[in-house]
């Protein structure tokens, strides 16, 4: 047995011996190199075939630009945008030689010595394209230049490698200058500006012979990403980066001994002008298609591709009700306006987005006076406070959240709050105690009451109740911007950011029973070698049906019988809510009928856009609360959207009412709630009470321990403000602010 084992392990030793020999005679060093050798003779025979197949080809479509159509929903034209090219070929003797050496420096240190093609950024460009990795860079001036000129700028392997070839013919059939020149002038630079000389108009306002070195820069380093570069319309990411690369050229630029170290010391940032809108942008049609611009970069449309032209891009605007906007706005607030006359006048800026319930499309937009004149879109910005347009959000956070008040009751329409003026919140470790409008006092006051007529008091402890942040999440949810959004009290009041745009959102969330709506604007966008489907916004439940249409019911009563009345009439059924911020530097009207939800906004803006100032004594009629020009814009123009009206009615179910506890213990303070008579109307007077954000300020009355739904004010009544003060002057006394209780 012993030696039957030694055989069997001995064979099994001299197959594994075999084995290993046989694989060691398969990969021996000669074999490896031979075979590595002769895929590189395959590779060389394969490209020089394919050096010989390719010519170089006539300039390319992008070098004989088409235009792009923009289209109302209907199918009429609203634009054409790049009929002629915004290019001036200019010679290279005409750019000023640091300019030259600028582009070099920033693009391809290399350029005056190479052959012109970079086999290592070729061969990176190369493996990211069928990796699936998208756009790379590495390629060399002579490169980009056949690419701009020659062919297109699909990321295709077969694309790259006609780069490669025909680039290394260029480079031995055409001088480095030839190439250099013809490189600066088919580059595309933002702004709509092809070349170097529209290039240099568009951001100096000077011809390409004029730029300095450091304009230069700028411009070279623009390349890179021209729109995400645009000083004007960049990121602070964007800044950062662009600034980075302009240094970045010039320390090159040092390097190859094309400019001393004192001489980049001396130089400052050249930062570009504002932009000038496109001829043909004039009124509302610049705003329309910047807006749709926007959209389609997010849907992979880029600026370059747009620049190529040859696109038809069909909007979801409805022609008829863009231009039953306009025209409310021009009658309702333009006709109104001495903009030469009245320095007040001058700074007020309109802006609306009207937004289909059911499907989130942007039927009508309105931007500003004249998109020539006014470059800023009022209907997206961001920089203004919604104000009390915030406050139904609170509602149906408190309502998705099945909040209670302080002594436990279920919050609903009918619960009665604490309406004092100035009355500090309870339950809350940041102080709070927001004055109402005109610092009037409501005492026990019913959540419907309460925001028929915008009661301070009221949704500052409500969102206490429901806590600041279960109602930021809410109003996240329905589409509001997380932008300047501090999850305290006093954003109860809208004090975060917001455009008319978001809050059309999220209001059109609540007319489509709490089921999510996103506007968009773009409806398709077709290309005779492309076609792009725009991503179809989610429908997901944002809020339940119950929650939406209990604020839907609250919003109703603002229209009937509160703040809101202007937009009140008989030939549609509405809901809506008011809203002025902080020194009425803003007023809002946000509202909706069963088929159509519109958001109007006036914005004080003076200094050139850079500050924001008080709407008061706008067209002479004080106060330019959302009651005022807001309601009655959003009113006329929803009449002519309609048709002159609709039948439709609101389909509301499961409206929460809420728990009613028992009569409260009477207060010292005389403060009743008004009756019907006695409710607020809506005026443009002057309010002796400036409109100010709350300040959230320690207050010198301690909150009340015992807080039921019905919450006594202090024992102690506030004194009345002293000759010279402004009642509830944020600082005066403890607690006071100003916001209008709009």
């Amino acid at each position: 047995m012993g030696r039957a084992d030694a055989r069997r392990a001995q064979a099994q030793e001299s197959r594994r011996a075999a084995k290993s020999g046989g694989i060691r005679r398969l990969f021996t060093w000669k074999k490896l190199l031979g075979t590595f050798f002769g895929i590189v003779l395959l590779g060389m025979g394969a490209f020089g075939a394919l050096y010989l197949y390719v010519d170089v080809p006539a300039a390319n479509a992008m070098a004989e630009r088409q235009s792009n159509v923009y289209k109302y929903s209907d199918g009429t034209v609203l634009a054409r945008t790049g009929k002629g090219v915004n290019r001036q070929i200019v010679d290279l003797d005409e750019v000023p030689k640091k300019v030259q050496h600028a582009f070099v420096a920033a693009e391809n240190k290399t350029f005056y010595k190479d052959q012109g093609v970079d086999l290592k950024g070729t061969t990176r460009a190369l493996l990211s394209t069928v990796s699936g990795k998208g756009k790379q860079g590495g390629s060399t001036i002579t490169q980009q230049y056949v690419k701009n000129y020659y062919l297109t700028q699909d990321p295709t392997v077969s694309r790259k490698l006609k780069e490669l070839v025909i680039s290394l013919k260029i480079d031995q059939q055409k001088s480095k200058d030839e190439i250099l020149a013809g490189y600066i002038n088919t580059a595309y630079y933002g702004r709509g500006a092809s070349g170097i000389q529209a290039a240099a108009q568009a951001y100096y306002g000077v011809d390409a012979k004029d730029l300095n070195v450091s304009q230069g820069a700028y411009l070279a380093s623009l390349l890179q990403a021209p729109s995400q570069y645009d000083w004007n319309s960049a990121t602070p990411t964007g800044k950062k980066l662009v600034k980075e690369r302009w240094a970045y050229t010039l320390r090159n630029m040092v390097e190859m001994d094309w400019l001393t170290e004192s001489e980049k010391a001396k130089l400052k940032f050249a930062y570009p002008q504002k932009p000038k809108p496109a001829a043909g942008m004039e009124g509302q049609t610049g705003y329309l298609v910047e807006a749709a611009n926007k959209e389609l970069e997010k849907q992979g449309v880029t600026e370059e591709d747009r620049e190529a032209g040859g696109w038809t891009f069909t909007l979801t605007v409805d022609k008829k009700r863009q231009q039953a906007l306009e025209k409310a706005v021009d009658d309702q607030l333009e006709s109104k306006l001495d903009r030469e006359g009245s320095k007040v006048d001058a700074t007020v800026q309109a802006g609306a987005t009207s937004v289909d319930p059911k499907t989130g499309k942007v039927v009508a937009l309105y931007g500003g006076e004249d998109y020539i004149k006014h470059y800023i879109s009022n209907a997206t910005r961001q920089d203004y406070q919604p104000a009390s347009t915030f406050k139904p959000l609170v509602l149906a956070s408190a309502l998705e959240n099945e909040s209670t008040t302080q002594d436990g009751s279920l919050i609903g329409l009918n619960t009665v709050y604490d309406g004092t003026s100035k009355r500090p919140v309870v339950g809350s470790d940041t102080p709070f105690s927001p004055q109402n409008e005109d610092d009037r006092s409501y005492g026990p006051i019913s959540v419907q009451k309460a925001m028929n007529s915008s009661v301070n008091s009221v949704f500052a402890q409500m969102i206490v109740d429901v806590t600041p942040s279960a109602a930021k999440q809410t109003a996240l949810d329905l589409g509001v911007p997380d932008k300047n959004f501090p999850e305290r009290p006093a954003v109860s009041l809208g004090t975060m950011n917001a455009s008319t745009w978001d809050m059309a959102g999220a209001y059109a969330t609540l007319d489509n029973h709490g089921r999510k709506v996103t506007p968009h604007i773009v409806q398709s966008a077709e290309h005779r070698d492309r076609t792009v489907n725009p991503e179809k916004p989610k429908r997901e439940q944002a809020i339940s049906r119950a929650s939406a249409d209990t604020v839907t019911k609250a919003l109703t009563g603002v229209v009937d019988a509160g703040s809101g009345s202007a937009a009140n009439t008989s030939a549609y059924d509405a809901a809506g809510k008011t809203g002025t911020s902080e020194d009425n530097k803003s007023a809002w009207f946000a509202g909706y009928t069963p088929e159509l939800t519109t958001v109007v906004a006036l914005f004080g803006e003076g200094d050139g856009g850079r500050k924001q100032v008080s709407l008061t004594g706008t067209a002479n009629s004080g106060r330019a609360n959302g009651g005022g020009f807001p309601a009655r814009i959003w009113a006329d123009y929803t009449l002519g959207a309609l048709g002159g009206g609709s039948g439709k009615t609101f389909d509301l179910q499961d409206v929460e009412r809420g728990e009613v506890p028992a009569p409260p213990t009477p207060s010292d303070t005389p403060s009743e709630e008004p009756t019907e008579s006695e409710e607020p109307t809506p005026s443009d007077t002057p309010s002796e009470t400036p409109s100010e954000t709350p300040s959230e300020s320690p207050s010198s009355s301690a909150p009340p321990t015992d807080s039921p739904t019905v919450t006594t004010p202090p024992t102690s009544p506030e004194l009345p403000p002293q000759p010279g003060e402004d009642d509830g002057q944020p600082g005066e006394r403890p607690g006071g602010n100003g916001l209008l209780g709009e």
